[in-house]
C-alpha cells in the first residue's frame, strides 16, 4: 500500500472543543482541555496513523482579538498554521450562528484555496437534531467545505466519519513520522501543559490566564521507574500567588496531585512532582519572559 499523509490545522473560536476533538481522534490526551476559553496557547501537533494514512494535526489557539503580546503570538500562531498545511478542520459549536471569527477563517481558506472540513461539535448538547440542518445550510453558503460532519468529542458520535473525511484529503508520498509517534511536543512541554490545565480547572476565572508553567527539571532516577520533576508556576500578582498556593498550601497540593495523576498515565511511570509559585508582573507583555517560557517568535509586534 502506498502511504499517504495530510497536515491538517484545527481552527475555530475559543472553547468550541478543538483540543477535545484532537484528543478523541488520537485516543490519547496531548492537548489540555478546560471550560475556559483560550486554553491552547501554542500549536500542539498530534499524529494519527491508521493503516496506510497518517494525519498530522496542528491544534491552534482559539481566534480572538489580541489584548497583549501573548495574544498576538497566539493569533500569529493561527495564521501561520493555516498557511502551511494541506487542509483545515474548522470546528464550530452546534446550534450557534456564524461569528466574525468564522467569517475570517472562511476568507483565509478562500485566499489560500485550501480544502476545509467543517466539524459541528457538541451535538450531544442539543435534543432536536433537526436544528443542525439550518446551521449546515448557513455555513455551506459561507464556504464550499469538502465535507460537513456533525459530531461530539464528548460521546464520540460522528468521529469515525470525521476521520474518514479527513483521510480523503491525504496524498501519496510516504509518512512524515514513525507510525508510533503521537506528538512532536517535548515531554517537558506536555508536563507543563498538564499542570496548567489543573490551574484552569481549579482556580478563579482570571488567575489561570495570568499564569504560566515552566518545568525546570525532569530527570529519571537511575535503576528506578520514577521521574523527579521540578516545575514553577508564574503569575502576575502577589495576590494571585496566595490564591494559587491556598491556605496552608492546600490548593497547590491539589494542583500537584491532579497533575501527577495525569502525568503518570501519560508517561507510564511514577512522578515525583515539586511545585513552586513565583510572581512575574505583566509577563504576558514582556518579550524576554515569553521567549523563556517557550512562546518563541521572531516578531511580537
Amino acid at each position: 500500500m502506498e502511504q499517504k499523509t495530510a497536515f491538517i490545522a484545527i481552527v475555530g473560536r475559543p472553547n468550541v472543543g478543538k483540543s477535545s476533538l484532537l484528543n478523541y481522534m488520537l485516543g490519547q490526551k496531548i492537548a489540555i482541555v478546560s471550560s475556559k476559553p483560550q486554553t491552547t496557547r501554542t500549536r500542539i501537533m498530534g499524529v494519527l496513523t491508521e493503516n496506510d494514512t497518517q494525519l498530522v494535526f496542528i491544534d491552534t489557539p482559539g481566534l480572538h482579538k489580541p489584548r497583549n503580546d501573548l495574544d498576538k503570538f497566539m493569533l500569529r500562531s493561527v495564521n501561520e498554521s493555516v498557511a502551511g498545511v494541506d487542509a483545515c478542520l474548522l470546528v464550530v459549536e452546534a446550534n450557534k450562528g456564524i461569528t466574525e471569527a468564522e467569517r475570517m477563517f472562511a476568507e483565509k481558506f478562500k485566499s489560500l484555496d485550501i480544502p476545509a472540513v467543517l466539524a459541528i461539535n457538541k451535538t450531544d448538547t442539543i435534543k432536536d437534531k433537526t436544528l443542525l440542518a439550518s446551521q449546515i445550510a448557513e455555513f455551506s453558503e459561507l464556504y464550499s467545505f469538502s465535507a460537513v460532519v456533525p459530531c461530539s468529542a464528548e460521546t464520540g458520535d460522528g468521529i469515525d466519519g470525521l476521520k474518514k473525511e479527513l483521510r480523503a484529503l491525504s496524498s501519496e508520498g510516504g509518512f512524515m513520522f514513525d507510525e508510533d509517534t503521537l506528538t512532536d511536543q517535548p515531554e517537558r512541554v506536555i508536563a507543563a501543559e498538564i499542570i496548567r490545565e489543573k490551574l484552569l480547572r481549579l482556580l478563579e476565572k482570571e488567575i489561570p490566564h495570568g499564569s504560566a508553567v515552566f518545568v525546570e527539571r525532569m530527570k529519571e532516577r537511575e535503576n528506578s521507574d520514577i521521574i523527579d520533576m521540578d516545575a514553577t508556576i508564574y503569575c502576575e500578582k502577589s495576590s494571585h500567588k496566595g490564591i494559587i498556593i491556598g491556605k496552608g498550601g492546600s490548593m497547590l497540593k491539589k494542583i500537584g496531585s491532579f497533575a501527577r495523576q495525569d502525568m503518570e498515565k501519560f508517561f507510564g511511570c511514577k512522578i515525583n512532582l515539586q511545585l513552586w509559585v513565583k510572581v512575574k508582573e505583566d509577563w504576558r507583555n514582556r518579550e524576554s519572559i515569553l521567549r523563556s517560557l517557550g512562546y518563541d517568535n521572531s516578531d511580537f509586534d
